[in-house]
């Protein structure tokens, strides 16, 4: 058994790696570098956390995470290794402890912030002290081009520098080619051996509708099949998620708003709430979910659409950690578009950077237009090739219906040139479909040749129409004439009549099978499962942590199966390291114990 394997049976209770983990664990206890995505809930941390039990001196974990350092290191604490963190919340006398126990070689684990980090004082501080290796957690933060950058991650490239004999690996579970390669730069990582798992999450079912009534949409959502689930809710606006926490709230919800106009000690209560409790939303801007542990988050809601396909799948990717079915549901309209290249166009970046950004907007649109399955194209959209259809998204279990758009089209494309391409799609729908208005005649639309050559399509339809050409790059929206629509080289040939064009019909959101909370397998005893959670629930209020840094409900579920009834058979369930079996083992064996005999 080499000492790697041990570790992971000793100390986290797993009797065997997933590929490649073990691969990147020899790559780093060798002493080399390494360049690792993988999916969340993958298990990166391993591939950082037995190398540094493995090799002499302490892990330095460099995390942006700094409300999630507690909790991280707490979780490393349980399972007995000795872990610490360092940030701005602490106190001079507690960074000065901890700083000693660097010093004393005391500590396995140390989390810190890269602002940090890259002090003075602190990298004095490295260079008196062993190192095991430098662990560089959400890697993709260092790309500029990317939807999460920190400056501070910048200067990390220092470490090579620095630290020339030191093993780092950069990690993270999002980035498309172009980002691995600012990544791989950045870090000066060139040279490490790059470890690309597939990014496929097929347990998500993933869902994407057109938004009608944002509020009801998503109440049919939560009381069709997470009536008592855990769940993040994305929105764009701070003033939005407060919206819908205290809406959710009225109907009955645990929800609480997440964002970073709150004050730290609320921010810091909601998400100690959302970790700790099995039945508790947040809704939030993106400001919310990196690093966040919680393996039963049972589903993702998008009320707005986010700027790229990266934002997207890391977001999504926050649910289902635990391998059991999930849903990442959303919902967008023209308007999500419209306020997005506002959004770009006042951003500070260059013109090259604000050109990257609406190519990738204009990829996240297409996702949301496709007929085909969603997962194939997420996966191509990373390089990864899913050969079938996945059969768990909306198209694959509902495959739209489409039609021939091509006169409809040829249609909203003339109204918006005989407009001169200065209205936007209110405007352009009231002249196709002949609305007697005020602005209509003080224009002389009524005059145009296009007045009221709309009538076959309300006002929805129109809508779909248009959101599609926009979708598709046929039109776009001119920003400096607030919102007007104009039209795009590309739609020559089909204004030509030479090109045809088939639209899909827009469908009110689809109902989905039912998904409890927990999947329980049929021969579990509800009363013992519940008994079990109870036990567990109790260890987690007195230490202060999650339910699942006790134990993860795939371990209880096994203790219901197994039904172990001594500390031997205990030690043989799927997650329970020495610590574990001494600190917890006594409880949850007396519980089966009982039921057994009652």
């Amino acid at each position: 058994m080499t000492a790697s394997t041990q570790i992971l049976q000793q100390v986290f209770g797993f009797s065997a790696f997933r590929q490649p983990q073990d691969k990147i664990i020899q790559t780093l206890i060798a002493g080399n570098d390494a360049l690792v995505l993988m999916p969340t809930g993958g298990g990166k941390s391993l591939c950082y956390q037995i190398p540094a039990l493995a090799r002499d001196g302490c892990g330095i974990v460099i995390s942006p995470l700094i409300a999630l350092m507690q909790d991280q290191v707490d979780a490393m604490r349980l399972l007995g290794v000795k872990a610490a963190f360092l940030n701005s919340t602490q106190s001079a006398d507690e960074v000065r402890a901890i700083e000693q126990q660097l010093r004393e070689g005391v500590l396995d684990l140390l989390y810190i912030a890269p602002e940090r980090l890259t002090q003075v004082h602190t990298l004095q501080l490295l260079k008196e002290i062993k190192l095991a290796l430098f662990a560089i957690d959400e890697a993709h933060c260092v790309s500029q081009w990317g939807h999460d950058f920190r400056a501070d991650y910048l200067q990390l490239s220092l470490l090579h520098e620095i630290f020339p004999e030191v093993p780092r690996i950069a990690l993270t579970a999002t980035a498309d080619a172009r980002t691995q390669e600012e990544i791989a730069s950045r870090l000066n990582l060139s040279d490490a051996e790059k470890f690309i798992s597939g990014f496929d999450r097929p347990n998500i079912r993933y869902q994407i509708g057109v938004k009608h009534n944002a509020k009801q949409q998503l109440l049919k959502l939560l009381k069709a099949d997470h009536q008592s689930d855990s769940g993040i809710i994305y929105c764009l606006s701070r003033k939005k998620t407060e919206d819908i926490a205290a809406w959710l709230s009225e109907q009955g919800f645990n929800a609480y708003p997440y964002h970073a106009g709150l004050s730290a000690e609320l921010r810091s209560r909601h998400q100690a709430l959302f970790l700790r409790d099995e039945a508790v939303i947040i809704v939030a801007t993106i400001a919310f979910g990196m690093g966040i542990d919680k393996p039963d988050v049972r589903f993702v809601a998008h009320l707005d659409l986010p700027k790229t396909i990266e934002s997207y799948y890391q977001e999504t990717g926050r649910a289902g950690r635990d391998g059991k079915p999930a849903t990442a549901w959303m919902i967008y309209g023209l308007q999500d578009v419209i306020k997005l290249r506002q959004m770009m166009a006042n951003s500070e970046g260059n013109e090259a950077h604000k050109r990257a950004e609406q190519h990738r907007l204009n990829a996240m649109l297409g996702l949301c237009e496709i007929t085909t399955c969603r997962r194939q194209a997420l996966l191509a959209y990373f390089g990864d090739e899913l050969k079938e259809a996945c059969g768990n998204c909306d198209i694959c279990l509902d495959p739209p219906e489409t039609w021939d758009g091509s006169e409809a089209a040829r249609k909203a494309l003339s109204t918006a040139f005989r407009t001169e391409q200065r209205f936007g799609v209110n405007h352009l729908i009231e002249v196709l479909r002949g609305t007697n208005s005020d602005k209509i005649f003080q224009y002389g639309h009524n005059n145009l040749p296009v007045y009221g050559i709309g009538e076959d399509l309300n006002n929805n339809q129109w809508r779909s129409v248009f959101r599609q050409l926009v979708a598709r790059g046929y039109m776009s929206v001119d920003l400096e004439r607030f919102g007007a629509l104009r039209l795009e080289e590309k739609c020559r040939p089909l204004l030509r009549g030479e090109e045809t064009i088939s639209l899909r019909k827009d469908a009110r959101p689809i109902a989905v099978k039912a998904q409890t909370k927990v999947q329980l397998a049929p021969e579990v005893d509800i009363a013992l499962w519940e008994a079990l959670r109870e036990c567990r629930r109790g260890y987690a209020e007195e230490l202060g942590v999650p339910p699942y840094v006790v134990f993860h409900d795939t371990t209880l579920q096994e203790m219901c199966l197994r039904m172990p009834q001594t500390m031997e058979e205990f030690n043989d369930l799927t997650g329970v390291g020495e610590r574990k079996l001494e600190r917890y083992g006594p409880a949850f064996v007396s519980v089966i114990n009982r039921h057994l005999a009652a």
